[in-house]
């Protein structure tokens, strides 16, 4: 069974910066590539960033580009999001999944972290 588990979000001031983690576990995780979708109350969920399973492709959402890094560690089964320059309309319930493409995702899906961008 994939157990995926986000921690890292928190409480931070606008132009702030957060490092979210996504440890997974029940998967060849090197085998994967993997994702980081946010979601706010009401809304449907949206994808954030992307990276391949050896690390070297990222994609990202036009609204965090230049803003947000994917990163992973294969030795680790974790993937990290690095957000810099945060703002209020990146307040969200971020979640982390795994895919066997870039399209896809896995069914399953942990509790996610909050993030809030509040003065």
């Amino acid at each position: 069974q994939v157990q995926l588990v986000e921690s890292g979000g928190g409480l931070v001031q606008p132009g702030g910066s957060l490092r979210l983690s996504c440890v997974a576990s029940g998967l060849t995780f090197s085998n994967y590539y993997m994702k980081w979708f946010r979601q706010v109350p009401g809304d449907e969920r949206e994808l954030v960033a992307r990276i391949s399973p050896s690390g070297g492709r990222t994609n990202y959402a036009e609204s965090v580009n230049g803003r947000f890094t994917i990163s992973r560690d294969n030795g680790k089964n974790t993937v990290y999001l690095q957000m810099n320059s945060l703002k209020p309309e990146d307040n969200a319930v971020y979640f982390c999944n795994a895919g066997e493409n870039w399209l896809t995702s896995l069914g399953d899906w942990g509790q996610g972290t909050q993030v809030t961008v509040s003065s």
